[in-house]
């Protein structure tokens, strides 16, 4: 008998001690902690053998304990142990670059477009649904290629419009119909909270409310556990405790996964017993995102559950559409509309803030600081104007924040948008104002979110989503592309033969040139 056969008769056997053992109620902590680990070696072992190909552990059959009992859980596809450098077919998903996808297959830019001579110099953004031809370089460990939920239905974006959530909440028979909470200066309602999570972080609503639910029962179970509301969401923390606080802090961690797997800088992390999680090429960055979060809150175990087909997908789709209907975020090729400084270039302002984080405190660095030149430090009233970067109408407002609809709907969540903040209430356009390029908005303040000092931070989405200020479609203020430093907030702005060094203690190296006749 080969060597693969016996690993996996005596997996086998101990998963069916161990479920013997469940139904005779031995101590879970004692089958965790003598069961699970001989379960783990075979499995391992198994996969060191020569008749197996490398791949992710396969989940087994014991079911977590706060998750809906299935009768089994489906096995994960494998991917084979490619030669290096063959060619797999690949179909472009919304958002794919040439740079992300060279990270995410191990191989180089170079190399996809000698296999994808029809790609133009120039793209930006892979049409969505093109066939690609991608040249391979194989990593042990790949995880499952199960996609939980399109980046569509992952974004507050177009699939997200003319969603009610309070009406949608208030029509389910679980605690969040009736919830309400101390939230952003205010007692809010469920549907106020996620709304407020939502529009921030730009993560769809539904999205929101589904975690809450697999999470939480938010829309099934009648009473909310007081016990579970502290860390609802499964994430520990002394501070980022409660619904609204514990969404907030999920929220900033979906962002991270998915702009990391976006923009190619997260290939692998893991899980809470220390084993490494390699996401499948062919992923898309919701799934991603949601793996990455579940892979902070849940067990090993938990994890492979959410992850399936029987897991969060599931619950979502129980709850909503088939989110796979809906329409890519991101098309081909596509460009940033042409935009300028956001400040009458008269006088210099400083550069202050490299690419950082557009809403929280992670990914993605979508977001520019700049502030007015003064002799004052710190804190103070700017007589100053903020102005508009392009063309547009001011869609909302709120503590030190201001939208810009660039395409002029009065939809957020469609189209070319630009997002302000720390402009005072004092002086700031009231929403529904058209303006043009160039007509001021308000003026700089530390109103709104985290400043040591009077200034404002834009950043861009598209379709909802966040746009990297260096990434391939590079936010360019009249003529200056900004050029990521080694950590968030530093970097430069480059045109032509200039550079301005980001500085939050600005000085002459931080003063952006005037604009000259």
């Amino acid at each position: 008998m080969h060597l693969r056969s016996i690993l996996y008769s005596l997996n086998v056997l101990l998963m069916l001690l161990t479920d013997y053992l469940l139904s005779k109620n031995f101590p879970e902590k004692m089958i965790r902690k003598y069961l699970f680990p001989l379960i783990l070696i075979t499995i391992l072992l198994a996969a060191c053998s020569p008749t197996m190909q490398p791949t992710m552990i396969l989940p087994d059959s014991i079911q977590p304990t706060n998750t809906p009992i299935t009768p089994e859980i489906t096995p994960f596809p494998t991917r084979p142990a490619f030669e290096p450098g063959v060619l797999v077919e690949y179909t472009a998903q919304s958002g794919d670059t040439l740079p992300a996808l060279a990270v995410r297959f191990n191989t180089s830019v170079e190399e996809i477009r000698n296999a994808n001579p029809n790609i133009p110099q120039d793209a930006t953004t892979m049409p969505p649904g093109m066939p690609m031809q991608m040249p391979i370089y194989y990593r042990p460990l790949w995880g499952n290629p199960y996609q939980m939920l399109p980046d569509a239905a992952f974004i507050n974006g177009p699939a997200a419009s003319g969603f009610d959530t309070g009406a949608y909440l208030k029509a389910q028979p679980g605690w969040l119909s009736s919830y309400s909470t101390w939230a952003f200066s205010g007692t809010r309602s469920a549907g106020e909270m996620i709304d407020y999570v939502a529009f921030q972080y730009s993560i769809s609503p539904k999205l929101l409310i589904a975690l809450l639910e697999y999470q939480g029962g938010g829309c099934s179970l009648p009473d909310l556990d007081q016990m579970l509301e502290k860390n609802i969401l499964g994430l520990e923390s002394s501070y980022w405790t409660g619904v609204y606080l514990q969404l907030s802090y999920a929220a900033n961690i979906l962002n991270d996964g998915y702009y990391r797997w976006r923009d190619g800088e997260l290939i692998e992390f893991e899980l809470l017993d220390g084993s490494l999680v390699r996401p499948d090429p062919w992923q898309n960055a919701g799934s991603v995102a949601l793996q990455f979060f579940f892979a902070k809150v849940l067990s090993p175990l938990e994890f492979q559950y959410a992850i399936g087909s029987d897991g969060f997908a599931k619950v979502y789709q129980d709850l909503f559409e088939d989110p796979w209907t809906s329409e890519p975020l991101i098309s081909g090729s596509l460009v940033q509309p042409e935009m300028q400084l956001p400040y009458s270039n008269d006088i210099g302002w400083a550069f202050t803030g490299g690419p950082h984080t557009g809403w929280g405190s992670m990914a993605p660095l979508a977001a520019l600081d700049f502030a007015p030149p003064s002799d004052i430090t710190g804190c103070y009233p700017s007589s100053l104007p903020v102005t508009a970067v392009a063309d547009g109408v001011v869609v909302r407002d709120g503590d030190g924040l201001l939208v810009l609809d660039l395409d002029g709907d009065g939809n957020e969540r469609t189209g070319w948008v630009v997002f302000y903040l720390h402009i005072a209430k004092d002086g700031r356009v009231p929403v529904g104002t058209v303006v043009n390029a160039g007509d001021p908005l308000g003026f700089p303040s530390c109103e709104g979110g985290r400043s040591t000092g009077t200034h404002i931070h834009i950043a861009r989405k598209y379709n909802g989503e966040w746009m990297t200020a260096d990434g391939v479609i590079p936010f360019v203020l009249s003529g200056w592309t900004p050029v990521r430093g080694e950590e968030p907030y530093k970097g430069w702005l480059v045109k032509d033969d200039m550079m301005v060094l980001a500085n939050t203690n600005p000085d002459n190296r931080s003063t952006i040139p005037l604009d000259l006749p």
